[in-house]
């Protein structure tokens, strides 16, 4: 797997919009903080077009990406927003260049498209807070993700005492994200292997039932037999219809990996929760869950 060097003071870092619209003025908290880091902030073609819900058409949002891949100044790509439409570019972009001249994208949520895009070509990248909303999250998080680009090591420890933990440890390289998105590329050429890998999954605002559904077609289709560790993040903002499902959805989690012999590690802190911490995909980590705590070392 490639891994991006990392970042210089003066180095340029583009923001760039893959799914929904954003202003300039949203981003001015995150441009503020890549100055008080001694970078150079860059807003990509794609900041404050519009086109319904998106940040201009999919060839415009595809462009400001490609641009940013190709330009040997831009050192890191930090998507700006999340919602929907990055994996509707996809397949307008060459990501060839980043082989050769890498550079971390930087982004969660809805752009868990393109992360797992870069790991099935080979590329390592960044899940972590995107540039907007970065000034609602923990001191934490920022800090986190500048020691991560800025290339320091990077351990994530928490206390945690989950009923449905699985002690255990193990090392792999990190892959996942947002279940919702990752479940729409199942089957598709973006689709990176999960042989061997710590799969990371969170997700926001889905309801119960089509949860548990998106649970067993990852066990169904035989992704889930292929892991070596599985984390879970913020399952933020969960619904559930009039007749309960009965179940949360770490129980749900638990439901369709409680037959595997691996580590399972709940409350992450990463995700749509107010501390949402970098996590290195494609990059070999070491998980270590206890009965009480949890350690992500790269």
């Amino acid at each position: 797997m490639i891994q991006p060097p990392p970042l210089q003071k003066g180095d340029q870092v583009a923001l760039i919009a893959t799914a929904r619209s954003i202003s300039k003025k949203e981003l001015q908290p995150a441009i503020s903080l890549l100055k008080s880091w001694d970078l150079e902030p860059v807003l990509g073609s794609s900041i404050g077009l519009q086109a319904h819900q998106f940040a201009g058409s999919d060839e415009e949002r595809a462009t400001d990406l490609q641009n940013q891949i190709n330009d040997p100044s831009i050192k890191a790509i930090w998507c700006a927003k999340g919602g929907y439409g990055s994996i509707r570019i996809l397949d307008l972009v060459d990501f060839s260049m980043l082989k050769t001249q890498p550079k971390w994208l930087i982004g969660y949520s809805d752009v868990t498209a393109i992360h797992l895009h870069l790991q099935s070509i080979g590329i390592a990248s960044l899940h972590a807070q995107m540039a907007s909303a970065i000034e609602t999250r923990s001191t934490s998080t920022s800090e986190e993700l500048k020691a991560v680009v800025f290339g320091e090591k990077h351990q994530i420890q928490y206390n945690s005492r989950h009923p449905n933990q699985v002690n255990g440890k193990v090392k792999g390289e990190v892959i996942g994200g947002n279940l919702s998105v990752l479940y729409s590329a199942i089957g598709s050429h973006s689709m990176p292997s999960f042989k061997n890998k710590i799969l990371f999954l969170e997700d926001l605002d889905e309801y119960l039932y089509h949860f548990d559904r998106m649970m067993q077609n990852l066990k169904r289709s035989g992704l889930l037999n292929q892991i070596s560790g599985l984390i879970v993040g913020g399952m933020t903002d969960m619904n559930d219809n009039t007749v309960p499902f009965g179940k949360t959805a770490e129980e749900i989690i638990f439901d369709a990996v409680k037959e595997l012999n691996i580590p399972v590690a709940f409350d992450f802190p990463a995700g749509h929760v107010e501390t949402n911490l970098p996590l290195i995909f494609g990059k070999t980590a070491h998980l270590d869950v206890t009965s009480n705590q949890v350690t992500l070392t790269y």
